[in-house]
């Protein structure tokens, strides 16, 4: 596979609508191979002062620092700490990193989704090591009879005027004492050592050696094991079933009903895996068994209806409608998809008369909690959760139903238990991204764009449609509206939720309106920003100037203006609090198109870590192309479609392609990163795509959309 590139963009002041801004390429991301937290600098200490529940140091100097947040790949165990280590002015070589358990009275939003958890997090975890720092200042200030003010501190020393020294090691004991400050001086930016600077994942080696780190790897003595068998299709229930077989499995030990489920108790994975195979079980129709087809239908219904009320209606679209000269119109469809997480659910539960312990991989532990406790009628105090590394999210991890599952089957056995999901129980049992279908709608007169409007219609889905994004602002007359598809299969958020196939299709739409009009798409889109430059139309969520240096950039990164013969498509977009452009290359193979190359453009504030930041970018858009291509997933008679990845078609390694990444220097606030890199890499393939074979497509996965075209 080509290397792939990375840079940070400095851009000059913003000159005006559509101007093209001057750039130059900073500083190659600095990574720093070497930084092992399990292999820090200092000796174990013989005692440990906790500082705050943040941050403990040991009379050795070695610090540890409590990472808050889920871990679900996103790096947040390696990038929370590092803001905290900065501020804590210490060195990142004696630091330690442990995973914090959920503690709603020290930590605040312990969650992991919406790309949120650095942007919220980012002001709070730079007091906590700022004020930690000062506390051990003030510390050295009373041993040497010293003004604050005239000490110095670097690398966890503090040294006063004299030249005298001491360490964060020598003075803990004497700063746990100390009076926390109310506010703290927080560092000038250009002064930052660890922000800005690849650090390698703090659990990298463990990884890869294949330590005990994630949720499957938990185990504890005298635990038991347990699967849940559960209805066969969505709108079926219980009525009864025979456990002889299942009980005369060799390790099965009991099996006890649960609601319309049956969990399976053994002594290994194997014999409750085999036990649950082997159940009887009979289950009859207690709802609608629906399919694709059926709701697909309803969703077009819906897309020809105007909602109620609009999410967004400035103007009069109805009559710029009706005077334009022509209404360009398009709809797009995407499918159900599962989340296919690498590793399988599962959580731990051990509840006993005092006390509920759930340990395992969670993105919502309070969230949970307060799930286990409505579930077993007990009282939030009584349950404590231990987050484990996990193996993808994506979403799922949002929903506890497998947490609750463990708790109700150790509340019901009084056995610490071990609940395994196979992955066909991923697979099959939600919740699933919702289908969704949208129709744009745009009015042309005199060559120009009057007047645009947005239906959304989506599975369940509260809101399929984000009504303060691009265009809303550039157009005087806009409509967005929104429609939910009631349903009894279970929907919720994949991996940036509802923009992972509406940025698909505006981009798409974009693409070809630009066609319509003989216009160049990227000339298309600064032409409609830079007129909401000159008069915004109501509140919009992103910047204008930002988004259009963006696009600039994407522009001449990609060489887009002298593209000759190359087949490239562009897409742009803002969700998450991030902006992203992408430029896909797609060439014509004997096996069919490939997308040969990305080069992407990503304004998401301060980078805190390079090489995670780097990870992030580099798998959302792998995601997004791969979904974008071949993620499939359908209902017939409440039933999905596939169960296993020999039938569910992933994105593989020979298929990823070249991807190059310009970050655009900022001092802004940290924004998100494990989405929004996903939404745009559908549309930049999609345009591409066009330009290589000639058709528009609209509908995913693409495969199965140019074998339908021929």
């Amino acid at each position: 596979m080509t290397s792939n590139r990375r840079e940070f963009i400095k851009l000059s002041a913003l000159a005006g609508g559509g101007a093209i801004f001057g750039f130059q390429v900073l500083v190659s991301c600095k990574t720093d191979s070497s930084s092992k937290m399990i292999e820090a600098a200092l000796p174990d200490p013989d005692q440990w002062f906790d500082l705050s529940a943040y941050v403990k140091i040991g009379d050795t100097g070695l610090v540890t620092i409590m990472s808050p947040n889920p871990e679900i790949g996103q790096n947040v165990k390696t990038s929370m700490p590092m803001i905290i280590a900065e501020e804590l002015d210490v060195a990142w070589k004696d630091v330690v990193v442990e995973q914090a358990g959920l503690d709603t009275d020290n930590f605040t939003r312990q969650v992991a989704g919406g790309s949120q958890s650095i942007r919220f997090g980012w002001k709070s975890l730079r007091e906590a090591g700022a004020k930690i720092k000062h506390m051990l200042m003030q510390a050295a200030a009373k041993r040497w009879d010293a003004d604050i003010a005239s000490l110095q501190v670097s690398d966890g020393i503090i040294t006063n005027s004299a030249g005298e020294t001491l360490s964060y090691g020598e003075l803990a004991a004497e700063a746990v004492d100390m009076e926390v400050p109310e506010t703290v001086d927080l560092k000038d930016p250009k002064d930052y050592k660890i922000i800005g600077q690849g650090k390698t994942n703090v659990d990298m080696e463990g990884i890869i050696t294949g330590q005990p780190l994630f949720g499957l790897d938990f185990a504890r003595d005298g635990m038991v094991y347990a699967a849940m068998k559960r209805p066969d299709a969505f709108g079926m229930s219980l009525k009864d079933y025979d456990d002889s077989a299942t009980r005369a499995v060799n390790g099965v030990i009991d099996v006890v009903k649960i609601g319309d489920k049956i969990a399976v108790i053994g002594k290994n994975t194997w014999a409750v895996i085999k036990g649950k195979k082997a159940l009887q079980a009979t289950y009859v129709k207690s709802a609608s068994l629906e399919s694709s087809d059926d709701l697909s239908k309803k969703m077009q219904e819906a897309l020809d209806q105007l909602s109620d009320e609009p999410k967004r209606n400035d103007g009069d679209v109805v009559a710029r409608m009706d005077e334009a000269d022509q209404v360009f119109e398009r709809s797009y469809e995407a499918p159900f998809l599962p989340h296919n997480t690498l590793e399988p659910m599962n959580f731990f539960a051990d509840v006993t008369d005092d006390k509920v312990e759930l340990i395992g991989p969670i993105q919502t532990p309070q969230w949970q909690r307060s799930n286990v406790a409505e579930a077993l009628g007990r009282e939030e105090s009584e349950i404590s959760i231990m987050m484990t590394r996990q193996g993808g999210g994506f979403g799922r991890r949002l929903y506890g139903n497998f947490v609750v599952e463990a708790a109700e089957i150790s509340n019901a056995i009084r056995k610490p238990t071990k609940l395994i999901w196979t992955r066909e129980d991923d697979m099959t049992f939600g919740p699933f991204r919702p289908s969704s279908a949208y129709k744009f709608k745009a009015a042309l007169k005199d060559g120009k764009i009057t007047g645009y409007h947005l239906t959304g219609a989506g599975v369940k889905m509260r809101n399929a449609c984000r009504e303060g994004f691009f265009p809303a602002g550039c157009l005087a007359d806009l409509r967005i509206d929104s429609h939910s598809i009631d349903s009894n299969i279970p929907t919720g958020a994949w991996r940036a939720p509802v923009t992972n196939f509406l940025a698909y299709a505006e981009q798409a739409f974009f693409d070809e309106l630009a066609a319509e009009l003989g216009k160049d798409p990227v000339d298309l889109r600064l032409e409609l920003l830079a007129s909401a430059q000159k008069g915004l139309v109501g509140e919009v969520e992103y910047d204008t100037d930002k988004m259009i240096r963006m696009i600039e950039v994407a522009r001449e990164k990609s060489d887009w203006d002298n593209r000759g013969d190359k087949h490239l498509g562009f897409s742009a977009y803002f969700c998450h609090n991030t902006y992203v452009a992408e430029v896909a290359e797609v060439e014509l193979t004997e096996d069919g198109p490939r997308v040969k190359k990305v080069d992407c453009v990503v304004d998401c504030g301060l980078v805190i870590n390079p090489k995670g930041a780097i990870n992030q970018i580099e798998g959302g858009i792998i995601d997004g192309i791969g979904h974008a291509m071949y993620g499939d997933y359908a209902f017939e008679a409440g039933k999905g479609s596939m169960n296993n990845f020999n039938q569910y078609r992933l994105i593989r390694m020979m298929e990823v392609p070249e991807i190059n990444i310009h970050f655009i220097e900022s001092h802004d606030d940290p924004t998100g990163l494990g989405e929004p890199t996903l939404p745009p890499a559908g549309g930049a393939v999609a345009n591409a795509l066009h330009s290589a074979t000639g058709k528009r497509l609209y509908r995913q996965p693409f495969v199965k959309e140019l074998e339908v075209l021929g």
